[in-house]
């Protein structure tokens, strides 16, 4: 599998170099740092990080490549497998979230990671997992459906039901059950596939942090330069609060890099820089502010 890892690492820095130097372009001001760091337990990663520009308060795109002795349980989907025991793994991924400045413009996720475990005298075992999501303050059906379309994009050369599945698992994932409330309209979510064989789950991968920008530029193009006031902001930041929410107690990615020793800043990268809370704050029904909750439903936008 040595040579296949190293496909999948090249591409994948890859992919935090194209991203990164697109969306230094689409925000004219701001500009990436490169932070690269080390694993005690072994590996380590390089974090890209752009504070406080013209379009995005934040961004940070992010790639990891990690070893070690035992996997920690948030690694895979499934809660016991057994044959993974007593094997070493290695993990890598991108991924990145985005902060817009203006409440009109959506923040957005994207990951895409492999795992690899290995036994001396076993096969290695492998899979993929990923996926990109949107989380709108102000939502139009317009992006939101352009949205779905892109991703039904990404995944149709592979399966007639892919997208179908993979924005099911994504809507059932994306979910805050404390508050009873998807986090935002969803997208694409899968985990544990190593069905079809290593270069039709390679490809897929691929097709999914390729399309990823594909589906959100044109709604960056829509929005940010959209008016907005305080209000606007004061929902905006209020609303992250439940993203927020949802990263410190449901992601499976936080519990995976925390879990595994990883790089603490690195990790909570995903956090706004900022946000509020209220107690029992609510909105008035007839708000634009309210009409969030009509999208916040999972549907068929395809």
């Amino acid at each position: 599998m040595e040579a296949q890892t190293q496909v999948v690492q090249e591409y994948l820095l890859n992919l935090q170099t194209r991203i990164c130097q697109q969306l230094e372009a689409e925000d004219g001001h701001g500009r990436f740092v490169q932070d690269k760091w080390e694993r005690k337990e072994g590996g380590g990663g390089r974090s890209h990080v752009l504070n406080e520009g013209s379009v995005f308060e934040q961004a940070g795109v992010n790639f990891s490549h990690v070893f070690g002795q035992q996997l920690p349980p948030s690694a895979t989907i499934s809660a016991q497998r057994p044959e993974l025991i007593g094997r070493s793994y290695q993990a890598m991924g991108v991924s990145l979230v985005l902060h817009p400045c203006n409440p009109y413009v959506p923040t957005s996720h994207l990951n895409v990671r492999f795992f690899l475990a290995e036994k001396e005298g076993e096969e290695p075992l492998w899979w993929f997992g990923g996926g990109f999501d949107l989380t709108p303050y102000y939502p139009f059906e317009e992006d939101v459906i352009h949205w779905h379309q892109t991703a039904k994009a990404a995944c149709d050369p592979f399966g007639k039901d892919y997208y179908s599945r993979y924005k099911q698992w994504c809507d059932q994932y994306f979910y805050l059950k404390h508050r009873q409330e998807a986090r935002g309209i969803g997208g694409l979510f899968f985990d544990d596939l190593n069905t079809g064989g290593f270069e039709h789950c390679f490809d897929f991968m691929q097709s999914i942090g390729d399309h990823y920008l594909q589906a959100y530029l044109p709604i960056l193009h829509r929005r940010k330069n959209t008016p907005f006031g305080q209000r606007e902001r004061d929902f905006q930041l209020f609303r992250r609060g439940r993203y927020v929410e949802f990263n410190l107690v449901c992601d499976r990615g936080t519990l995976f890099g925390l879990q595994s020793g990883g790089r603490t800043e690195s990790i909570l990268m995903s956090l706004p820089p900022l946000v509020k809370w209220r107690y029992n704050w609510t909105v008035d029904s007839d708000s634009a502010e309210a009409r969030i909750h009509e999208f916040l439903k999972p549907r068929d936008w395809v």
